[in-house]
């Protein structure tokens, strides 16, 4: 017996388009442990550097499991790090959100990502192709994976006192 999909693929594409958008305004606004909230325990989120798929035998810029995620957003709000002394003000915008497939519960989804970075009185511009992983719960859709990938991860980068 096949289990009965909860993908809705009707409206799917506005329900993912809102929800990618509620990411990036939680992380804009640093709610950090909101943005926790959405991700799977056993998610993973990902900067690799280059055009690599096997993130775990790769140098990435970041590859968090659950503890690191939240390792890594008690540093942000502790302020102990070099990187987030001060914060940045971001504003982030997410477009070009095209679902690649959906498969039972599992929806993955392209986007593009600008990260405009306020920080020192200067403004950087980051842009991401982000792939995301979503679940589909009885409450909403959670994060199982998500990858961001800098146009220029393999370049000089600064440190960043934020979340992609």
């Amino acid at each position: 017996m096949t289990e009965m999909s909860k993908i809705d693929t009707s409206t799917l594409l506005p329900q993912v388009t809102a929800f990618l958008w509620a990411e990036a305004d939680l992380l804009d606004r640093k709610e950090y442990d909101h943005w926790l909230d959405l991700w799977q325990p056993e998610g993973f989120y990902t900067l690799p550097i280059g055009d690599t798929t096997d993130f775990a035998n790769a140098l990435n810029l970041c590859h968090d499991n659950d503890k690191m995620r939240r390792d890594r957003i008690e540093r942000f709000k502790q302020g102990f790090s070099i990187s987030s002394a001060p914060p940045a003000l971001t504003v982030r915008t997410v477009s070009r959100i095209v679902i690649e497939k959906a498969e039972g519960d599992v929806i993955t989804v392209r986007s593009a990502e600008h990260v405009i970075e306020d920080k020192f009185g200067r403004q950087r511009v980051w842009a991401a192709n982000m792939t995301h992983t979503l679940v589909v719960t009885d409450t909403g859709f959670v994060i199982r994976a998500k990858v961001v990938r800098l146009l220029n991860s393999d370049g000089m980068l600064n440190s960043f006192s934020y979340l992609f």
